[in-house]
């Protein structure tokens, strides 16, 4: 199972917490480079589980909004530094941002 390689925390349910902005980063990139696909989906737990997909670029993230199917809805381009300010980043300081792990 990958994403464990970030720390001993635990997967509930298939998922992993974010806890911290590099995290971000590195389940991005792990994802990319193991599934060839770009971009890793995210998901703010709460009543509404909002889903999103970060891909990395050159000049930071691509954060895409998902419906409920995974068709974006909305996208925006942020720095890395930035993140904190986004909802994604208040949801990883109150411990409600995960994403799933990956299989081999």
């Amino acid at each position: 199972m990958y994403g464990a390689m970030i720390d001993s925390r635990s997967a509930f349910s298939g998922l992993i917490q974010v806890r911290k902005l590099d995290d971000i980063e590195f389940l991005v990139k792990e994802s990319e480079v193991v599934t060839g696909k770009p971009g890793r989906q995210f998901v703010i737990s709460g009543a509404d589980r909002i889903h999103y997909r970060i891909q990395w670029n050159p000049s930071g993230y691509q954060i895409q909004r998902l419906d409920a199917v995974g068709n974006p809805i909305s996208t925006l381009y942020m720095k890395p530094e930035s993140l904190d300010e986004h909802s994604l980043g208040d949801a990883m300081r109150e411990g409600f941002l995960f994403t799933h792990t990956l299989t081999q």
